[in-house]
């Protein structure tokens, strides 16, 4: 997981019960200093008057941070908020601690209407990046789309190719990603994925001995390997956090077979490759590498079947082998190409899945996200899949791709992070489809 770094700042006022929500205060320091992978910049004491917003805004505009924790520890001053949102204009948590018992008649912290007066103040000022949560542990949902805005704003992304023939619909611009998401893509010749000198094959030929190759030549086997390893050399020549391939229609006729079992072997390394240069679809894969240390996979809804309500979660051969179902055969086969389209083919492990995927059409983009329950399956087509049923019959979770032009490509990433790419998409003022209530 990428380290983020997220300011905290308490507000209160002396005429409600400042010694308790202190107290309050003192215990979440603690419990935010135990959380790993986050670095919180700390204001120590309460903030109370004007001059000590500015002060406090002062202190932490010198912090890179990645976002800002506006705690109400009591009901405040309105400008309190305001002052520290001009010094740091970061996606915002609007915190309030929950009401605490009364004990003489007088509300003590009055706190859930401060959060009300600072998300009315930033409303109606033109803020929308603010999210409110009333609780008295920190919304870690937050916390991880801070993690993903992060990830994506600092990675360095490249296409190798192009678009794969005839997708239009994944096509991008590169300065409209920029003018999104503040990360410049850079462009590479296909050539360069295959052609990195490497002293060995990095191990892989151990990846590729655990797996059936019964299908595939020793030739093709070789061929694997020493493409992950140019690939991998590749990747780290470049400092690349993710790049999107054209893996066909050229690939396997330059090469000598197509890339999806070497993207395969990577991907379960922890690189990020997305496939047929679907650019947007690569940045929705690293989205999902920032919540959790499974791999994630790129998939096509195919095999839609009304009648069962399902779907195959579907793609030729590019799962991670960390992915599949205990029960199947993890093997090496071909099937296209003209016999150059080696792929890793097995059955992909139950449990919740959330699909997501960053989508531009129009000038606008948005996010798709759905969930979804993993079942077993026997063996029965090549490539690497999931039988999918949704939250949502599966007729209206296509007829909403289908209705809002969203392209065929999706990620999918084990766990349940709906609320957490909701609350992305906020931040990012992006319109969420989803048939997700």
């Amino acid at each position: 997981m990428k380290k983020i770094s997220v300011g905290v700042v308490c507000l209160a006022r002396h005429t409600f019960d400042v010694p308790a929500a202190t107290e309050l205060f003192e215990r979440t320091k603690r419990e935010l200093r135990s959380m790993p992978e986050v670095h919180f910049e700390i204001i120590e004491e309460p903030v109370i008057e004007t001059d000590d917003a500015e002060a406090a805004g002062a202190i932490l505009s010198e912090k890179h941070l990645d976002g800002i924790v506006i705690i109400s520890g009591t009901f405040h001053l309105g400008h309190l908020a305001l002052i520290l949102h001009k010094h740091i204009q970061k996606p915002v948590l609007l915190w309030a601690y929950e009401e605490l018992p009364y004990n003489g008649g007088k509300i003590r912290l009055n706190a859930v209407c401060g959060v009300n007066l600072n998300a009315s103040n930033f409303y109606k000022a033109g803020i929308d990046n603010y999210t409110c949560h009333i609780g008295n542990t920190l919304d870690t949902d937050w916390l991880n789309a801070i993690r993903v805005k992060a990830i994506l704003r600092s990675a360095h992304v490249g296409i190798a190719g192009y678009r794969a023939h005839g997708f239009f619909n994944l096509d991008t611009e590169d300065l409209h990603v920029f003018h999104e998401l503040g990360l410049l893509v850079d462009h590479y010749e296909l050539s360069e994925l295959y052609e990195q000198e490497t002293a060995d094959r990095g191990g892989y030929e151990h990846d590729i001995a655990a797996l059936d190759c019964s299908g595939i030549t020793d030739n093709q086997a070789e061929k694997v390997a020493r493409l992950a390893a140019s690939m991998e050399e590749f990747i780290k020549k470049n400092k690349l956090d993710g790049v999107a391939v054209r893996c066909w229609p050229e690939f396997a006729t330059a090469y000598g077979i197509a890339p999806c079992a070497a993207m395969a072997l990577l991907t379960d390394r922890g690189y990020t490759l997305g496939c047929e240069g679907d650019l947007e679809g690569t940045l929705s894969l690293l989205a999902c590498r920032a919540l959790s240390d499974e791999a994630p996979f790129m998939a096509d809804l195919s095999q839609v079947d009304f009648a069962g309500d399902y779907a195959l979660m579907w793609h030729c051969g590019v799962a991670a082998a960390s992915l599949a179902h205990p029960k199947t055969v993890k093997s090496l086969d071909t099937y296209f190409a003209g016999g150059k389209g080696v792929t890793t083919d097995f059955v992909m492990k139950e449990g919740i899945v959330t699909l997501f995927r960053i989508d531009t059409a129009r000038g606008k983009t948005r996010v798709f996200i759905e969930r979804g329950h993993a079942e077993y399956m026997e063996k029965e087509l090549r490539g690497t899949y999931a039988k999918l049923h949704f939250d949502n019959h599966v007729r209206e979770v296509f007829g909403l791709v289908a209705d809002n032009g969203i392209a065929h490509h999706v990620a999918m990433v084990y766990g349940d992070y709906i609320k957490v790419f909701s609350t992305f998409a906020a931040m990012m003022g992006y319109e969420v489809v989803t048939t997700l209530k």
